[in-house]
């Protein structure tokens, strides 16, 4: 079926966006599984307890890098494949694109490399439609400062919260440049707006492309059996 992936910025609203979508499409009768990056599988989740803890500032650029094509392999091979043979439509927070606008274009990591690991740990696996939901950097930085701070776990996931405004910038940047790269797979929404209105375009965008997917019997772009 389809791999369907939702990329943006900390505080873009990803997760929320998720939520709202997957019931409407499981209503229609789609069969859907939603899961994220990092922390998918048992081993992701040690993983995700790594890269997401400030307390770990120590962490070089490679060992991010590599923490998360390490939680990547184990997703691709234990959550998102094994959905994908079976027909159903996968829902994804955070994919590849993730780690080339984070590690690559903000953290200044060699693109080059970075492409070459992705081509080993997702081989042929590329989604078939990415929504980028974009807005501006202090906007969405008060919106996850406030998720973090009305949460009563003693673990904080705010590593990446703490990095400068400038970082989260070329963060944007990026993302509007990949989209610009691949407006076939890229849907870009303004997630400015309140939550009620990103869901409605939201919907609309996804269930136009799986129209579209269902009449052609194929991946609406680069499909799951692409070449990356």
């Amino acid at each position: 079926m389809m791999f369907i992936t939702f990329e943006g910025i900390e505080g873009s609203g990803k997760s929320t966006q998720i939520g709202r979508l997957t019931p409407v499409l499981k209503a229609r009768g789609y069969d859907c599984l939603s899961t994220r990056e990092p922390g998918a599988t048992e081993i992701g989740r040690k993983i995700r307890a790594i890269l997401l803890d400030s307390d770990h500032h120590a962490i070089t650029p490679m060992t991010e890098l590599l923490l998360y094509q390490a939680d990547r392999a184990q997703h691709v091979n234990e959550v998102i494949r094994p959905a994908l043979s079976t027909k159903k439509i996968v829902i994804s927070d955070r994919f590849f694109d993730a780690t080339i606008v984070y590690q690559g274009y903000a953290r200044g990591y060699d693109l080059k490399q970075i492409r070459i690991l992705q081509a080993i740990v997702v081989g042929d696996l590329i989604p078939d439609l990415t929504i980028l939901l974009d807005l501006p950097v202090d906007q969405g930085l008060r919106r996850a400062w406030k998720r973090i701070e009305s949460r009563k776990e003693s673990h904080r996931e705010d590593r990446f919260e703490k990095e400068s405004v400038a970082f989260h910038e070329e963060v944007r940047q990026g993302y509007l440049r990949l989209a610009e790269m691949e407006p076939e797979r890229f849907r870009v929404i303004d997630a400015s707006a309140d939550p009620d209105s990103v869901h409605h375009v939201v919907t609309d965008v996804v269930l136009s492309s799986l129209e579209k997917w269902e009449r052609n019997r194929e991946p609406i772009a680069h499909g799951h059996d692409a070449n990356p």
